[in-house]
């Protein structure tokens, strides 16, 4: 049996995992990896992708990083929160406010020093990446599709640093990218719509707010129309090996969306439309493995 103190920890422990949505941070961590060995850097053993301390460096970065980001958030959208996440806001209030402001610094203090083994450019980079979170979280985020748009970029940001590491700028990444940016700002909106009672109660300018629900789901559809680009592009143009068939099973999914999207009225209804894109997301990280790292390598050469 776990004494009282050991519970209050454990429990500490649970809150703060919560906060900066560790289970989100694995798989960005996995994905990182992933990408690395199969997209970026195929000629390279998986050994050495693994074992490579620099790689290492800006994954751990990305991630202390990513988890500031979560928690500056949290620290800003306390109220919103309340309203619209009252069970999951009843854990996060495990941890004061006070602690959650020194993770943040502390996090983001270790995300900079674990970038300077890399490179001075590393650091660089992260300290924009975590000036940029924090002006997104205090500002960007209250404004209507500006807010949405840097969301995902940030989102998918810490690629980007692995992208620049490896130094591979191959048309495939650009559109696998434009994939993910697209799929990503649709969960945008689509959490907007989700939370739009908090959003309106602490006066939020989100786009449902400013323009209207049905103006909402025409951006989505218009999105998600867009999304059929990169898409097709990846399935009849580029390599991807059996990662084809990720791609072919994401378009049924994107249809199953549109249609639910414009029956969807409720906060219910609106979590099983975000549902249908974080698997997207989540399924597209593990269907990396699909790809035929041979095929890629014959298409870079």
């Amino acid at each position: 049996m776990l004494s009282r103190k050991q519970k209050h920890i454990l429990i500490k422990f649970f809150s703060m995992f919560s906060v900066i949505r560790g289970y989100n941070i694995l798989v960005i961590i996995v994905a990182q990896y992933m990408t690395s060995k199969y997209i970026l850097a195929p000629h390279t053993a998986l050994s050495k992708v693994l074992f490579d301390i620099n790689l290492l460096m800006l994954v751990l970065a990305s991630s202390l990083a990513i988890a500031g980001g979560y928690i500056i958030n949290n620290f800003y959208d306390y109220e919103k929160d309340l309203i619209n996440r009252p069970q999951k806001s009843m854990l996060d209030r495990m941890v004061s406010q006070n602690t959650k402001l020194s993770f943040y610094f502390i996090l983001n203090f270790l995300a900079v020093i674990t970038a300077s083994y890399v490179s001075f450019r590393a650091v660089l980079f992260f300290s924009v990446y975590i000036f940029f979170i924090w002006f997104y979280s205090h500002k960007l985020k209250k404004q209507p599709i500006i807010g949405n748009l840097i969301s995902a970029v940030l989102t998918i940001t810490p690629f980007f640093a692995v992208c620049i590491y490896y130094k591979n700028f191959d048309k495939v990444i650009f559109v696998h990218a434009t994939f993910l940016f697209l799929i990503i700002s649709m969960r945008e909106l689509v959490k907007d719509l989700e939370n739009i009672k908090g959003d309106l109660a602490l006066s939020y300018k989100t786009i449902p707010i400013v323009y209207g629900i049905r103006v909402s789901k025409l951006m989505l559809s218009i999105l998600m129309l867009l999304t059929l680009i990169p898409t097709l592009l990846l399935i009849h143009i580029f390599e991807v090996g059996h990662m084809y068939y990720y791609f072919y099973l994401s378009i049924c999914l994107l249809i199953v969306f549109l249609i639910l999207l414009w029956t969807s009225k409720t906060k219910t209804q609106y979590l099983l439309l975000h549902n249908i894109l974080k698997f997207i997301i989540v399924l597209g990280v593990f269907s990396i493995l699909l790809i035929d790292v041979n095929l890629v390598l014959k298409q870079i050469l």
